[in-house]
């Protein structure tokens, strides 16, 4: 078990030093504080990273860096996109798109260990330390997660939390390697775990309209001026630093996309705008309305094709058979579908559709339970029971 040690912040000498270890080992573990709030997109506030280093009392070097620091982060950022370097991390979508996006590197063989305990029967959204104490039989404190990154300087519990979020990182995935070994699903974790590597948070403004609340409703005009507000919106966020709600709410916003204002006097008319709004932003709106008025209108994207009321118990019988299986194979359910994926496979097997391009039809999935389903479905398989589980048999 790691030492006591008093937490300190570290140089860009340090940053070097453990790329090395991190390149000549192959593995490296990796945390990150940020704050999200009152901003356009997370800052990041602190960087936690872990490296086996023969020469450690416990075999392991901890280091904390500072990214609002003057540090040379350039060795840190190559071994993340080095493939032949395993970057451990947990719940690693979030920081793996802040990494990306604030050293501009590529993150590659990302192990997470949130995913990889799915796969270890421990539960798809295990936190940290539930999972530390389920694996590991190890307790960490959280009394600095709700504090303050971005004020400096950092107080010696919030490096201290820091440091626990790594000390036994690498621990906690050589538990995981060696339990997914034993079952045969490492590949599997794997393959999941390949799909947080093109984790981002970076925002296209001229698709930011499609994710406005009751944006279907609008008729193909008013989806044109959408676009163009919101992408005025996004853009004018992006350059103050500032969330997008804060610039123009959502339903302020979908009610010009309706009522298109030719003045900023006609704006005082919408709920949701204050005073500021108008006085500050007032002419820019209408001015992104009048482009949205005079663009090609953008018509509504054609529906999937619907459910029908039959379908609840195919989907139902599709379910059960995939919770059989999960629990056979000791993973969590949540990872193989979602019930839109069961109502998108359920439909096009009746209407005699090619197979949906879906999760649960592809890589470790099929292998799984995706095959089966689709000859299930197909008429060539019974469900029936078998000393008192599910099973899938051939029909004669």
């Amino acid at each position: 078990m790691p030492q006591e040690t008093v937490t300190t912040l570290a140089g860009s000498d340090e940053v070097a030093r453990i790329a090395e270890l991190a390149a000549a080992s192959g593995r490296l573990g990796i945390d990150t504080e940020f704050m999200s709030e009152g901003r356009y997109r997370a800052l990041l506030c602190l960087v936690q990273v872990a490296a086996p280093d023969p020469d450690a009392p416990d075999g392991v070097r901890i280091a904390l860096f500072d990214p609002f620091d003057e540090l040379d982060f350039e060795p840190l950022a190559a071994v993340l996109a080095d493939p032949a370097v395993e970057i451990v991390l947990h719940a690693a979508r979030q920081d793996v798109a802040i990494l990306r996006r604030a050293w501009r590197t590529d993150v590659r063989n990302v192990f997470d260990t949130q995913v990889a305990a799915g796969f270890a029967g421990y539960g798809a959204q295990t936190g940290y330390g539930n999972l530390l104490g389920a694996a590991l039989g190890l307790r960490v404190g959280k009394t600095a997660s709700y504090t303050r990154w971005d004020v400096r300087p950092l107080t010696e519990e919030q490096l201290s939390y820091a440091r626990e979020d790594v000390v036994y990182l690498l621990q906690l995935s050589d538990a995981l390697h060696d339990k997914l070994t034993a079952s045969g699903r490492l590949e599997w974790a794997r393959e999941e775990c390949r799909r947080m590597e093109e984790a981002s948070d970076e925002r296209d403004p001229e698709t930011a309209y499609e994710r406005l609340p009751r944006s279907g409703q609008l008729d193909p005009r008013a989806r044109a001026v959408a676009r163009e507000v919101a992408a005025w919106r996004e853009r004018t966020a992006q350059q103050e630093d500032k969330p997008v709600g804060s610039i123009l709410p959502d339903p302020a916003l979908v009610e010009i996309a309706k009522r298109k204002p030719a003045s900023p006097r006609e704006l005082e008319q919408i709920r949701g705008l204050h005073g500021g709004h108008l006085r500050r932003r007032g002419q820019a709106i209408v001015d992104a309305v009048a482009i949205g008025r005079d663009a090609e209108p953008i018509a509504r994207e054609a529906r999937r094709p619907g459910g029908e009321q039959g379908d609840a118990p195919l989907i139902s019988v599709v379910e059960a058979v995939i919770r059989a299986r999960a629990i056979e194979a000791e993973l969590a359910y949540e990872l193989v579908a979602s019930r839109a994926e069961l109502e998108q496979i359920v439909i096009a097997a009746r209407r005699g559709d090619p197979e949906p391009d879906v999760r649960a039809l592809t890589g470790w999935r099929r292998e799984l339970v995706g095959a089966e389903l689709a000859e299930l479905l197909a008429g060539r398989r019974a469900v029936t029971i078998v000393a008192g589980r599910i099973a899938v048999t051939p029909v004669d």
